[in-house]
């Protein structure tokens, strides 16, 4: 089982649903393939019903709305260097995003009913 140290990061990175890779594919969705693929922790993609960026375009979910390009979150907690690696990646994938990062400590990092406590 992957343990998280209890001092981990949580990157954010901050982009439009509609947002794709240059080679097509969806960015949220490489984003987490990559997170993945180097095995971090994990990562969570969350859908936002209204919100503005750099550009201060609203963005909303909506109904008489036809072009949504909702904004989305992807957040990942990890071991600090780990977050670290994993920037760079994402900035090949875009540059029209935005990325933050803070400190977090992990109180509980399980499945499946475990109740280990994450370790230093």
């Amino acid at each position: 089982m992957m343990e998280l140290p209890q001092e981990s990061t949580l990157l954010r990175i901050f982009f439009g649903e509609e947002d794709e890779t240059e080679d097509g594919k969806l960015l949220y969705e490489a984003i987490v393939n990559k997170a993945r693929e180097m095995q971090m922790a994990g990562a969570t993609v969350l859908r936002g019903p209204l919100g503005f960026g750099h550009s201060s375009v609203l963005h909303t979910a909506k109904i008489l709305r036809l072009s949504q390009d909702l904004p989305i979150v992807v957040e990942i907690v990890d071991a600090p260097e780990k977050i670290e690696q994993f920037i760079p990646e994402v900035m090949k994938m875009t540059q029209s995003c935005l990325i933050t990062t803070e400190k977090v400590q992990v109180i509980h990092y399980g499945s499946n009913g475990s109740s280990e406590q994450s370790g230093n």
